[in-house]
């Protein structure tokens, strides 16, 4: 599985990051689909996802994350892919 964020930011009342999900199995798609409670979508092999934050949960808003964005951005998608891997052994 390869995770990787594709989107990033703030809405008029939240923040938000964008993660596309590649080399999963159809199967696995479908359970991730049906069981996630966020924002989720199949788009072909490739399975997106949109999970929405509190000011004060979300990974990008401090001065070391604007100073230091790719360390930020690569560790979010490290914990997504961890995160997914755990709810993927339910299946």
């Amino acid at each position: 599985m390869i995770v990787s964020i594709t989107d990033y930011g703030k809405t008029d009342d939240s923040n938000f990051v964008e993660y596309c999900v590649s080399d999963l199995t159809s199967n696995q798609m479908e359970f991730l689909n049906d069981n996630l409670d966020e924002e989720t979508e199949i788009e072909g092999n490739l399975f997106k996802l949109k999970m929405y934050f509190e000011d004060r949960l979300y990974p990008f808003q401090s001065d070391v994350a604007q100073f230091r964005m790719d360390d930020f951005i690569a560790r979010e998608e490290i914990e997504m892919n961890m995160f997914l891997s755990s709810f993927l052994e339910d299946m």
